[in-house]
């Protein structure tokens, strides 16, 4: 029946999107008015009860059954009465036959208006407008399987965007899932990544660098590690001219060096280089 707001435009909780006729809501006006009646009349006769009673030619036979209508009544009114509020509309301010307006249930701006006058909606049927809080949003990364060890919730992440070179824009990692995509062998990591000055877009793709948490570990040269048919290890010396074979747990090789798990503790002396001649 009416519209009462434009595209791009900001609105708060409650904010009145537009107004429609609902057989719905007629419905359940009618249904308040008579319940408010009924507990109406109910009300009178309880306390009609009570005077004669008072007086003397009433029963208390008679008080007890106007009490127990009386509870009925409320108990049906105030079912109304939340019916209405499922509404959105206050039902201490209600006339009958009033459209029903809607309203925005969050706060934020609207991206989405299909609202034309004189159009028929159903519940079922396409949004005709959505509101939406663009101040932060959300970043969907794929990792691989042999990745998805090195990262944690709350870690940081620099988001690059094709379209804006320069400094990444920060975020955080919010949630990862616990089931491995069967078509790309990756696991999606959301992400909320703050977006009050509206650079990103619904929709756009986005390179994503996680920052993993500093910790203390052990590190050794690469050419350290030697190889056989089980496991990696190294030699580490017991004392002077004295050497043996410890195996070791690798957990990355990366620019010539080699973090250790496990099988090495600090302050071991170990052959750095050249260890494969002791074969």
């Amino acid at each position: 029946m009416k519209s009462f707001v434009r595209l791009r435009q900001k609105v708060s909780v409650n904010t009145p999107l537009f107004e429609i006729t609902s057989p719905d809501f007629t419905t359940v006006q009618k249904e308040f008015y008579q319940a408010r009646s009924e507990w109406e009349l109910a009300r009178k006769e309880m306390k009609r009860k009570e005077d004669l009673l008072h007086h003397g030619v009433g029963s208390q036979r008679e008080l007890e059954e106007a009490a127990n209508a009386l509870s009925i009544a409320e108990h049906e009114y105030e079912n109304a009465r939340e019916a209405i509020r499922v509404f959105q509309t206050d039902p201490d301010n209600i006339k009958l036959g009033q459209p029903l307006i809607i309203r925005s249930p969050i706060a934020g701006e609207i991206i989405e208006n299909d609202i034309i006058t004189g159009q028929y909606i159903t519940s079922e049927g396409d949004p005709v407008a959505v509101v939406a809080d663009l101040s932060k949003v959300w970043i969907t990364a794929q990792v691989k399987e042999k990745d998805i060890r090195f990262i944690h919730v709350d870690d940081d992440m620099d988001i690059y965007i094709s379209a804006l070179p320069g400094e990444p824009i920060k975020g955080k990692v919010f949630h990862i899932e616990d089931m491995v995509d069967e078509d790309t062998r990756s696991i999606r990591v959301l992400s909320i990544c703050d977006n009050r000055e509206q650079l990103l877009k619904l929709g756009m793709y986005a390179t994503v660098h996680f920052i993993d948490k500093e910790e203390n570990t052990l590190v050794i040269p690469k050419k350290a590690l030697l190889q056989d048919e089980n496991h990696s290890y190294v030699f580490v010396r017991l004392e002077e001219n004295q050497y043996i074979k410890r195996p070791v747990e690798v957990e990355v090789n990366r620019g010539g060096k080699a973090i250790i798990t496990s099988g090495l503790t600090s302050g071991d002396v170990i052959i750095s280089e050249g260890g494969y001649y002791f074969k």
